[in-house]
């Protein structure tokens, strides 16, 4: 068996590309709409220890309004992402930290990200600072490529490689229990909790987005006229959808508690199997979903039955808003998205009484490895949540929502938004940028990395952005 040290490597060349895409129909988060994202894409270069080169690929889309809620001019904190993540190629270029792509993603976030951050703040060139949030979501592309370079070098899926034959460090070296659990992270790996048989297809999630017409009372005329659907009845008929995510305003009782109802009966009708609902963080008192929840169980219990869980509907920042939640989870799971930065976070809202975790693969692919970790050997369920994400950054978001197991498959929107940012990509892995049957279809993914075969999609890139190292 080769050496572990002849399997390390480390980052030694970055390029950046920024990929505009536009929406066909308007997307709300929070309290903002928006017509259009900037996708960053990066090639990431590494060195082994034998000296052998590789390349990865890593995209993520700057969600602007998810990452950085606030009344700053949207182009304001676009153009503040934007210039972070030139700051980033220009320090993963220099981080020649060795390792597995876990070992050294989880250096670079412990020991670079925060100071990178607080220096781009410092600068001012925005009146606020930007968030944490903000700073992993520009980090996650090269975190995401530097997984992939590394299966690229050893010519082998990277899921194959968080393990004793290729990590050094076991993941007590990255996460610590909770205090009131049994729980003992010497000598595991990742692989320790995944799924033994991951699948090959995963039932999809279909947003219903805060304001996305339900039926055709709610035409505007101004919806586009295309191939795609608009009502959610032809959505649910064209993909056979059978789970529906519900964007909530989470400060207007009414308006939510309609919307829920609305969009259950329209499930119903089509015979839809399971409902969750999404609050945008705006919720600050636990009584406001608890009469929402015990309304909708005393006037609609097949409704209420269908809802699998509820997600984040209190405000980000757990240590800023400590909130207890364990009324809310004792009448459904409870799960964290936005609050999930890391396993502390993860930690620190078991403790409130939140019941599960939203992964995103745009805080990290090593970050969403140590939350799984830290969720699963806690007892605590798992969900893959979207970023809208179109083109590359579809593989690993439904590749770890496969093999980390979730309560029920993986949100997948950009087909409803974008769907024809991902065209070229689609004809190499048709059955990810479609929803049939429910489900997407992971059966054309394969080869090296996250197994993206990206010598097969033929995609023009812009001119790059930005280069730093040896590329």
């Amino acid at each position: 068996m080769q050496p572990l040290a002849d399997k390390n490597i480390r980052p030694i060349g970055t390029q950046l590309y920024f990929l505009p895409v536009h929406t066909r129909m308007p997307l709300k988060f929070g309290g903002e709409t928006v017509d259009y994202v900037t996708c960053a894409r990066c090639r990431l270069v590494v060195r082994g220890n034998n000296g052998r080169t590789a390349e990865g690929w890593g995209e993520t889309p700057l969600s602007v309004t998810w990452v950085w809620p606030s009344k700053l001019p949207y182009e304001e904190r676009h153009e503040s992402l934007m210039s972070f993540c030139r700051s980033l190629a220009d320090a993963w270029a220099a981080f020649h930290r060795t390792g597995h792509p876990l070992e050294i993603g989880h250096d670079f976030i412990a020991s670079e990200l925060r100071t990178l951050l607080d220096r781009h703040n410092a600068e001012g060139t925005t009146a606020e600072p930007m968030p944490w949030l903000a700073a992993l979501v520009c980090c996650s592309l090269f975190d995401i490529a530097l997984h992939d370079a590394y299966g690229n070098l050893h010519g082998t899926d990277i899921y194959a490689t968080y393990n004793a034959d290729w990590m050094n460090r076991s993941l007590e070296a990255f996460l610590s229990p909770a205090e009131d659990a049994t729980v003992d992270f010497n000598g595991k790996y990742p692989a320790d909790y995944f799924v033994s048989d991951p699948p090959s297809s995963l039932p999809a999630w279909h947003l219903v987005g805060g304001v996305d017409p339900l039926d055709s009372s709610e035409l505007t005329g101004v919806e586009p006229d295309d191939d795609y659907p608009v009502i959610l009845h032809d959505w649910i008929k064209r993909d056979g959808l059978n789970c529906l995510k519900i964007k909530l305003r989470g400060n207007d009782s009414d308006w939510d508690y309609g919307r829920l109802v609305k969009t259950g009966r329209i499930a119903v009708e089509n015979s839809c199997h399971w409902l969750t609902a999404d609050f945008n963080c705006m919720v600050t008192d636990p009584s406001y979903v608890n009469t929402l929840l015990d309304k909708l169980r005393d006037e609609h219990p097949r409704l209420y039955g269908m809802l699998l869980y509820v997600e984040q509907p209190f405000p980000y920042e757990l240590s800023e808003h400590p909130i207890d939640v364990h009324s809310v989870s004792a009448r459904k799971p409870l799960f964290l998205d936005e609050s999930a930065h890391d396993w502390q976070q993860v930690r620190h809202g078991r403790q409130l009484g939140w019941t599960g975790v939203a992964l995103k693969t745009c805080k990290t692919q090593t970050g969403a490895l140590l939350s799984a970790c830290w969720a699963r050997a806690h007892g605590m369920e798992i969900m893959v949540q979207d970023l809208t994400n179109p083109m590359l950054a579809q593989i690993p978001h439904v590749r770890l929502a496969a093999h980390v197991g979730t309560i029920m498959g993986v949100e997948t929107n950009a087909m409803q938004f974008y769907p024809d940012a991902s065209n070229h990509e689609a004809k190499v892995h048709p059955g990810l940028y479609q929803r049939r049957h429910g489900k997407l279809d992971l059966s054309s993914i394969h080869g090296s990395g996250f197994g993206y075969r990206l010598a097969e999609i033929e995609r023009k890139l812009p001119s790059v952005d930005h280069s730093a190292g040896a590329v």
